[in-house]
């Protein structure tokens, strides 16, 4: 029987990818007491590189929200193999941590992570508020728009 989280997941017709493999000498995430650290994600679907370039450059701040949106699915797919596969055990997302690759003129970053911000309160409801930070970056690994660090905590 799926659980709620999951119920959650089909009525918004998502589909969470996998767990994306770390792209360097690093954990995909890391269980430490009741929480958990999910490492930094980027819009990596199906193992490709997607939203490669800067918001406000090469993509508009809604392009932005989508990649956004990406990273956060590769966020939760983290959170669920670190609960081994039970998502009803997250009791809240604590922070997230959104970086955007983009010109020095661009001062929208918070609307973009705001992809990101509102998909996990639409999966998880109250417990999907979290603390946030949202800031501009002149680069991000492997030039893609988004990259957003997380903070479960988890039962």
């Amino acid at each position: 029987m799926a659980g709620e989280v999951e119920a959650r997941l089909a009525a918004l017709n998502i589909t969470l990818p996998d767990a994306p493999a770390p792209a360097a000498n690093y954990v995909p995430y890391v269980k430490t007491g009741n929480q958990v650290f999910v490492s930094g994600q980027v819009p990596w679907v199906g193992g490709e590189r997607n939203f490669v370039g800067k918001i406000g450059e090469d993509f508009s701040i809604e392009e932005g929200q989508a990649a956004a949106r990406v990273v956060c699915l590769n966020i939760i797919a983290q959170v669920k193999a670190a609960c081994d596969g039970d998502l009803d055990r997250v009791v809240r997302c604590v922070k997230l941590g959104g970086f955007v690759n983009c010109p020095g003129d661009f001062h929208n970053h918070p609307q973009v992570i705001n992809g990101a911000s509102d998909l996990m309160v639409d999966i998880f409801g109250d417990a999907g508020r979290h603390a946030r930070f949202a800031v501009g970056a002149p680069a991000l690994p492997f030039n893609v728009a988004v990259e957003i660090d997380a903070v479960f905590e988890v039962k």
